[in-house]
């Protein structure tokens, strides 16, 4: 026997009803950075997905009203980290809004095309924007990955219920 939905639970589609629902969903880490005509930016983001192996393309969302959405919004190419458990606070620091992003806390060098890349991280790519497309009061970005390097050690950081956290075995 299938267990069945509470139908008494059910709720019309809201902003608080996405939020809660995605609270549930587990997803990795990546922070998302470029070069904007002020320096450098960046953004904690748990929206990456692999969107295509040929050409290689990925996506992820930003807000409009995002901080670092001026800088996306007029880069050509965009650097995609993939954070590990160990880099906790470097994806706390890139999540809070005001915060000194790329301040001496956070290791870093500028690659290829200008973009900044993180140190320490699992894996990385920098990525030509092909896409920016609007979705609410946000854009899916869609990037094809230039170039990368994916061979950081250890495990991925996880974003599940407001918190950062990883695998447990």
């Amino acid at each position: 026997m299938t267990a069945t939905p509470d139908l008494d639970a059910t709720r019309l589609a809201s902003p608080d009803l996405l939020r809660s629902v995605f609270r549930r969903h587990a997803a990795g880490v990546a922070v998302i950075t470029a070069q904007g005509a002020g320096g450098p930016v960046g953004f904690t983001a748990t929206s990456l997905t692999s969107v295509s192996a040929d050409p290689p393309v990925v996506s992820f969302g930003i807000g409009t009203a995002a901080s670092s959405w001026p800088a996306i919004s007029e880069s050509g190419h965009v650097g995609v980290h993939v954070l590990g458990e160990h880099q906790r606070d470097l994806a706390a620091t890139f999540a809070r809004s005001g915060a000194d992003r790329f301040g001496p806390s956070t290791r870093w060098r500028e690659g290829p095309q200008g973009v900044p890349v993180l140190d320490g991280v699992l894996a990385w790519l920098v990525c030509r924007i092909v896409a920016r497309v609007p979705a609410g009061d946000h854009r899916v970005v869609l990037a094809e990955a230039v170039l990368g390097d994916p061979t950081g050690s250890g495990r991925p950081l996880l974003y599940h219920d407001g918190r950062f956290g990883g695998l447990r075995d």
